[in-house]
């Protein structure tokens, strides 16, 4: 685990001035890593306020060196893989040197400044890309008030599987369809009961968010060789915010082996990473287990994890639906939740994940679950909002949902949190429902496609 230094100082102030703003996500003491499209050209960086260090522009000025310069060489490419992939060692060293170059008080601003336009893009000029190639995704089930809901609702004698206290359940999901934050989340088609029990094939008509956060793998390990749990945290890099969307009427009609194509369609994911090295001064002892249940395995019962496996980080969902936006009304909190409220660690979800050899490979991605609390607030998906349909959710125009609507956005923020410590924030994970394709036209389009393949 990473030890505090002086990149956490709370004390830090940088000559980038947004950096500096009450309630900033990216103060000096944050430094997440993402990429971005500029000039055509996909590129890496990291978030400083309202701008991005341009690691490219950074390594070309040669304006690190040692292991800060091989960290941001590796990093250089349009994809932060080979960074991620190297000893922990190389991506500190480029956090301290950035830090350095950052700071209000830095002896190398006047080499900086000047060059600050090349070096440092707006975050508002750019557009957005996902951080790094992402081979596979496994999303997890974790919050014992989201799963026993949802058991409830599908009238389960036993809402809570058997297994959920002895070990982090997860399916695996589709790595291909995971898409930067912002934009459109296609309404998908697909198979459901309808109120009358007949099955439909249609756009779904019960479309949900789900709040989550998400961890990438940094180095990963040997095909056949367990992850032990105490040096679990040593295999990731850092966490972005997940919405794993979710056509619950096509899930919950299609689930036997898992979900399918009621997850696969879209999952949206935060552009930045913020790294565990960033997240030392919020770790906290792992969430304790209720009165009564029994401690884990061994396997998935380590000192270190018990005691740092815990991150204070708050998050909140908000709604904006197309008549709000229209009437210039802001988006409603809806959600707000804590990391508290799972029943597993990261560290566990990496050991159990790895347990019989599976070989997790560097931006690998593994989806937390929706992290629902006990109380309505806390609820962390519209489903359990409203009660699975039977108590809509009010909005202050005087709409209702219970589900979503083509047009609505969802926006995900959060925040670590720690007495002492700046804190930091995510950005956001935000998306707008749009209409399914007319299933016709579509028809048409693929035939066309294949017709001109063979051509």
């Amino acid at each position: 685990m990473t030890a505090l230094n002086s990149t956490h100082d709370p004390a830090l102030r940088s000559w980038v001035e947004t950096a500096n703003l009450p309630g900033a996500d990216f103060p000096i003491q944050n430094l997440p890593f993402g990429a971005f499209e500029r000039d055509g050209e996909v590129r890496t960086g990291v978030a400083i306020g309202d701008r991005i260090v341009d690691l490219q522009a950074l390594h070309e000025a040669a304006l690190v060196d040692g292991d800060a310069a091989i960290a941001c060489a590796a990093a250089c490419g349009g994809a932060l893989n080979r960074l991620m992939a190297l000893e922990p060692r190389y991506s500190g060293a480029l956090r301290r040197a950035l830090s350095a170059l950052l700071r209000s008080d830095s002896p190398l601003l006047p080499q900086v400044q000047p060059r600050a336009a090349a070096l440092l893009p707006r975050i508002a000029d750019v557009t957005m890309r996902l951080p790094c190639e992402i081979g596979d995704y496994t999303d997890f089930l974790t919050s014992l008030h989201h799963t026993e809901r949802h058991g409830r609702y599908k009238g389960l004698a036993d809402p809570l599987p058997a297994a959920f206290k002895s070990l982090p359940i997860a399916y695996h999901g589709r790595a291909s369809s995971l898409r930067v934050s912002g934009g459109d989340v296609r309404r998908p088609h697909g198979q459901y009961r309808d109120a009358q029990g007949h099955v439909r094939f249609g756009p779904a008509p019960a479309l949900d968010f789900e709040l989550e956060l998400a961890a990438f793998i940094g180095r990963g390990n040997t095909f056949t060789h367990p992850i032990a749990i105490d040096d679990a945290h040593q295999h990731i890099f850092g966490y972005c915010l997940l919405n794993d969307w979710s056509a619950k009427s096509i899930q919950w009609f299609e689930q036997v082996l898992g979900p399918f194509l009621g997850k696969s369609f879209h999952s949206s994911l935060s552009p930045w990473i913020v790294t565990a090295e960033a997240l030392a001064p919020f770790r906290k002892p792992a969430p304790a287990r209720g009165a009564g249940d029994a401690a884990p395995l061994p396997h998935l019962h380590g000192a270190f994890d018990q005691q740092h496996g815990g991150l204070n980080v708050e998050l909140e969902a908000y709604l904006s639906t197309a008549q709000m936006r229209a009437a210039s009304t802001a988006a409603v909190r809806i959600t707000r939740t804590h990391l508290d409220n799972l029943y597993w660690t990261f560290a566990q979800m990496v050991t159990h994940h790895a347990s019989n050899g599976c070989n997790l490979r560097t931006g690998d991605l593994l989806g937390s679950g929706t992290i629902s609390g006990a109380d309505d607030l806390s609820r962390a998906c519209l489903t359990e909002l409203t009660n699975a349909g039977k108590d809509p959710l009010s909005l202050p125009n005087g709409e209702t949902r219970t589900a979503l609507e083509d047009g609505d956005e969802v926006i995900f923020r959060a925040r670590a949190v720690q007495p002492g410590a700046v804190t930091i924030g995510f950005g956001e994970c935000r998306g707008t429902i749009a209409p399914a394709f007319d299933a016709s036209v579509s028809s048409a389009t693929s035939t066309t496609v294949r017709s001109e393949a063979h051509a």
